[in-house]
């Protein structure tokens, strides 16, 4: 027997799952390990895996979503049993809602010894179902190899997903595995010829208002070029979805409208269509039911089209449809580079917007989490230097933070679409009550030394919930009702947090402050927190006429309620 085959046959299954994962180009793991998980740790040395501890489930799981946005393949995460799975839950929720791909190796208790359901054993597969598309308990060592093969076919093509492997301890220990390699063989079926022929003769036809909704792989460039050429040759408006995945904008390409968050907004938006295309993602909804709303937001007498099913080649079938339209030599209309002025005065979310705009670099990745504090980033950010923005996906908060590490690790590691390696900095735009899901995520920025600068919007309030308080009509909402949305009684102190980790921090009440502050973390490599106190956008009469500006805005005319819609949520 040779000495290579013995050994391949020495390797235990934690070295041979390790491989596999390498092998397929998965060289980022972001880990929360346990006992159950020490024979993959021991496995990392002498491995081309570079392993990232995270001090909390949740911060690992939104690590390594933000990381597949940026790189465009899995990361993978190690979480300790079942309960480490569920802590890290909400961000698996916002990746599968995001449709990245990811790769969760699972530790679990010993074959052997989970009939004694000691105090650690749990149904890992019924918590895993949530939010995997492949989920599989590896029987044996001599398997591990083959089946994490499998988790990272499945994780990588399309439609891009998640898989949970559940690894054994004496799975992981004993010896007998295997790496086995992956077949990442990309998927290039496109839209039906038919089909395309269907929705060109609809771009083309006269006189009937369309619009175009784009959502999660047609927000980079090459979808973004296309769908502006159609948009010159048949004159059909770009939206883009609520929440996409990976938004690439700023100057040098074109611009796309996002879909409002509030319901009767996106109704405005949406008003007077007669058919809307749709370029993967799904038909508007309203996020949640209102008594007497409605959910679907489509208008009633518009027709909808699906150009591409999610196991499609989305870029290719929409780039199929320039040609359809014949608007393969038309130039798209770009945005042209227009930073606004720095502000100045007492601070608000809308000024720090409008310094993002001002001072961010060429590259930068917006993590954004600012949910009412942000309203203004889409207008001052339009005509900024080019850059990406990630946003909150699955609606359940607690992302920012973690989607900011990943980013900044698949930003600077020369993965990505970037023709060559450019250094990218990470802002990280969060609310107060946000940033407190996943504060651990400190910890990690300064432990890996990321450039990421953490802006904490702090309104000291759950702003959105006072919102929906408001709009969802609750009856009899007092003192009581409203101190569970209230953070002021006891402030939080961002910047004790940030410098008891050794984060550069500091607090700042106005724009010039905010500018200075802004400007300096940018400059310096490195993390950096900036605690902005700022108002809560809406707060006062101002809170208590928004649900009647939103239930009239419906009733009055086009564009009135669109300039009344842009001046409210631009």
């Amino acid at each position: 027997m040779s000495n290579s085959i013995m050994s391949i046959r020495k390797n235990n299954g934690a070295k041979a799952l390790i491989k596999t994962l390498t092998n397929a180009g998965i060289n980022t793991c972001f880990t929360n390990p346990g006992t159950s998980e020490m024979h993959f740790v021991a496995a990392l040395d002498n491995s081309d895996m570079r392993a990232v501890l995270c001090l909390f489930e949740g911060v690992a799981t939104g690590a390594a979503d933000g990381y597949a946005r940026i790189a465009n393949k899995p990361a993978a995460t190690l979480l300790h049993l079942g309960c480490g799975l569920g802590n890290g839950l909400a961000n698996l929720h916002n990746a599968r809602k995001a449709r990245v791909p990811m790769v969760n190796i699972i530790g679990d208790h010993a074959l052997y010894h989970k009939q004694y359901d000691a105090p650690l054993e749990s149904d890992i597969e019924t918590v895993a179902r949530n939010v995997s598309s492949w989920i599989r308990t590896c029987p044996s060592t001599e398997q591990v190899g083959a089946d994490v093969a499998e988790a990272i076919e499945v994780a990588h093509k399309a439609p891009q997903q998640i898989s949970t492997l559940i690894l054994p301890a004496d799975v992981s220990w004993g010896e007998g595995g295997i790496a086995a390699e992956a077949d990442l063989s990309p998927v290039t079926d496109i839209a039906a010829a038919t089909l395309i022929k269907q929705i060109s003769a609809v771009l083309l036809t006269r006189g009937k208002k369309t619009a175009i909704l784009l959502g999660r792989r047609v927000l980079l460039e090459d979808g973004l070029i296309a769908a502006s050429k159609i948009s010159e040759k048949t004159g059909a408006k770009l939206f883009c979805e609520v929440f996409p995945t990976r938004l690439e904008r700023g100057a040098g390409l074109p611009y796309v409208e996002r879909i409002a968050y509030l319901a009767e907004m996106a109704a405005v938006q949406l008003r007077g269509y007669e058919h809307l295309i749709i370029i993967d993602t799904q038909e508007p909804v309203s996020f949640f039911a209102y008594p007497g709303k409605k959910s679907y937001l489509v208008p009633s007498k518009c027709s909808v089209h699906h150009l591409v099913g999610i196991e499609q080649d989305a870029v290719g079938s929409l780039q199929a449809l320039v040609e359809a339209v014949g608007a393969g030599d038309v130039e798209p209309k770009c945005q042209p580079a227009d930073r606004p002025a720095l502000p100045s005065g007492k601070l608000n979310a809308a000024k720090v917007c409008q310094a993002v705009g001002a001072l961010m670099p060429e590259n930068a990745i917006i993590s954004d989490e600012a949910q009412t504090s942000g309203l203004k980033l889409p207008i001052y950010t339009a005509g900024a230097p080019r850059h990406d923005v990630l946003t909150l996906t699955g609606g359940a908060i607690g992302q920012g933070l973690p989607v900011a590490i990943g980013a900044a690790i698949a930003g600077n590691d020369g993965e990505g679409t970037t023709a060559e390696k450019v250094h990218r900095s990470v802002i990280a735009l969060v609310g107060d009550g946000s940033a407190m899901y996943t504060i651990q995520s400190l910890w990690t920025m300064m432990n890996e030394n990321l450039d990421v600068t953490v802006v904490i919007l702090n309104n000291r309030s759950y702003a959105i919930l006072n919102i929906e308080l408001e709009r969802v009509g609750a009856q009899g909402a007092g003192p009581k009702a409203k101190s569970q949305l209230d953070l002021s009684k006891t402030p939080i102190d961002f910047v004790a947090m940030a410098k008891g980790m050794g984060m550069p921090a500091e607090t700042v009440t106005t724009a010039e402050a905010f500018n200075d502050a802004l400007a300096r973390a940018i400059r310096e490599p490195g993390p950096h927190l900036i605690d902005a106190i700022v108002p809560s956008e809406y707060e006062g009469l101002k809170l208590k006429f928004l649900p009647h500006v939103l239930s009239a805005i419906g009733k009055i005319p086009s564009p009135i309620a669109k300039a009344l819609k842009k001046k409210l949520a631009p």
